[in-house]
């Protein structure tokens, strides 16, 4: 049983795995179960170049931003478990948890972040109800959005990035998945206003 489990590992997605990774030392997170479902095949980095991102050095690529990301993830927050090469295909509630289940297995969670892309090519059984056309896109795009209220869709269940109703930009989808972190972080703290940060002393 996973306490969050984060579907997809692009750059909303990654974020929230790094923020809620971070708060290992916290004693509200200490002995939480975090998963994240690295699939990134679909992922519109794959194509992109940044030089307007405060922060990323001119050229670089978001191909390199989903290895690094991963990298990052697994080399300061280990015991964040990164699932690769499966991809879910159904959400399903039951009781107070969510079973999830991939191409090769199913699990459970008891929190789920839906950090996938925007496109009308989802195809995740369980989310069909909150599917609409993107409020922030060209009708002519065909983009989607899973209809929420300050990223959540239903209890416990989140969502996070530009499937959430934002723009497709970089800054934006990560700033995303940090704000759904903050968001779990507070609700693991007892509703206690939480975010985490790193300083140099």
């Amino acid at each position: 049983m996973f306490d969050v489990l984060i579907i997809g590992g692009g750059a909303a997605g990654l974020s929230c795995a790094l923020v809620l990774g971070s708060a290992q030392n916290k004693a509200f997170a200490k002995s939480k179960k975090i998963g994240i479902v690295t699939h990134q095949k679909s992922s519109h980095l794959q194509t992109a170049l940044f030089n307007n991102v405060l922060g990323l050095a001119p050229n670089t690529t978001g191909a390199s931003i989903l290895k690094d990301g991963k990298a990052q993830l697994s080399n300061l927050y280990p015991h964040v478990e990164q699932i690769e090469k499966e991809k879910v295909s159904t959400i399903a509630p039951v009781k107070d948890f969510y079973t999830i289940t991939t191409n090769n297995t199913s699990y459970t969670a008891k929190l789920v972040v839906v950090a996938v892309g925007y496109t009308d090519l989802i195809r995740i059984k369980g989310l069909e109800s909150y599917i609409e056309a993107h409020p922030r896109a060209a009708a002519e795009k065909n983009r989607i959005w899973l209809k929420n209220t300050d990223h959540l869709i239903a209890p416990n269940l989140y969502v996070a990035g530009t499937l959430a109703g934002w723009r497709s930009q970089f800054a934006i989808a990560s700033g995303s998945g940090a704000h759904v972190a903050t968001d779990i972080l507070t609700l693991w703290n007892n509703g206690k206003h939480t975010k985490v940060h790193d300083k140099i002393i």
